[in-house]
């Protein structure tokens, strides 16, 4: 399965939007990979939020995916499950939720990245690339060793140039115009190939 492009990742904290609105908005513009990530509400919460992310994004054909929450992800029916370095190892999740659904991880380092595509990541976000508000994930990485975290349109170009199959972006299509935030983004990704 190919995931490249642009994958939108929710925070409702840098728009204030619902995740329906937010969600709803970029899929409008093409965006096609949805990942739904909150870490401060009930999971009971977090999955009525999933069950109608994936009625939306079910509607334009997009790809959803939680973060975190293996169970959340197969109980509503997303198409896989985004996993960080302390949530559960990416090799029993694997076992969990098959070969038919996605699973990607996080990695801030060679190791981790190695270790991962070992253990059967569909895909493997690797960073912070650049400095990010929306979470603490360590020291930037720059785009030598590539991709999340921090992407923005002054510098998504260098990111592109070297050769990503995907660049996942949340506050720098949220801040202002997301219309028109997504809108140029993917008229980058377009350029970019």
């Amino acid at each position: 399965m190919y995931l490249g492009g642009l994958c939108f990742i929710t925070d409702q904290k840098v728009s204030g939007l619902s995740y329906e609105d937010m969600t709803h908005k970029v899929l409008l513009k093409g965006v096609r990979w949805i990942q739904f990530r909150e870490k401060e509400r009930s999971r009971h919460d977090i999955y009525g939020e999933a069950i109608r992310l994936r009625r939306l994004t079910k509607d334009h054909n997009a790809v959803l995916i939680i973060n975190d929450f293996l169970d959340i992800a197969m109980c509503a029916g997303a198409d896989g499950v985004h996993l960080g370095q302390d949530d559960l190892p990416l090799k029993e999740a694997r076992k969990i939720i098959g070969r038919d659904r996605i699973v990607g991880i996080s990695t801030h380092s060679l190791e981790q990245a190695i270790e991962a595509e070992k253990n059967g990541a569909d895909y493997i976000g690797f960073g912070p690339v650049f400095t990010t508000s929306t979470k603490d994930a360590g020291k930037p990485k720059n785009i030598e060793m590539l991709a999340i975290g921090g992407i923005n349109l002054v510098n998504v170009k260098s990111v592109l140039h070297t050769g990503v199959d995907a660049i996942a972006v949340a506050s720098a299509i949220l801040t202002g115009d997301i219309e028109e935030n997504t809108s140029r983004f993917m008229d980058y990704l377009k350029d970019s190939k």
